[in-house]
């Protein structure tokens, strides 16, 4: 089967892009959904170069779970914690006991989201590469 971990990788960086240009248009919850993603489609990318069949979106599962010569520092995990945490609240007004999404989240949010983010696209992106 032919590895499709540079797909992956590659929309994880522009998942990583979306998320930025959101944050600057003032769409912090969509900054942080977008950064969710771009983490999730990173790790995700490790498992496919492992060829490893891998479901779900919690990036912080995913990171526990591969194999431990990957060396998962506690905290990207953490920083991966944090971006589940977006995954669902960022799109549904449901989810909160009033208003929307929109209403919930800040700057300080996206910057954040985005910043574990990006140290989790370099650490998948080293990882790829080196495999």
């Amino acid at each position: 089967m032919v590895s499709r971990a540079g797909d992956w990788l590659r929309q994880a960086e522009r998942d990583l892009e979306h998320a930025r240009r959101s944050m600057e248009l003032g769409d912090y919850e969509w900054a942080c959904f977008a950064a969710h993603q771009a983490a999730e489609k990173a790790v995700k990318a490790i498992y496919q170069k492992l060829g490893i069949e891998v479901w779900g979106h919690s990036v912080s599962r995913m990171l526990e779970q591969l194999p431990a010569e990957h060396g998962v520092p506690e905290g990207l995990i953490d920083g991966a914690k944090e971006l589940d945490r977006h995954y669902i609240p960022t799109r549904y007004p449901n989810f909160h006991p009033e208003g929307a999404p929109m209403d919930y989240y800040t700057r300080a949010d996206a910057e954040r989201a985005i910043r574990h983010a990006e140290e989790i696209v370099r650490f998948c992106k080293d990882k790829v590469l080196q495999a």
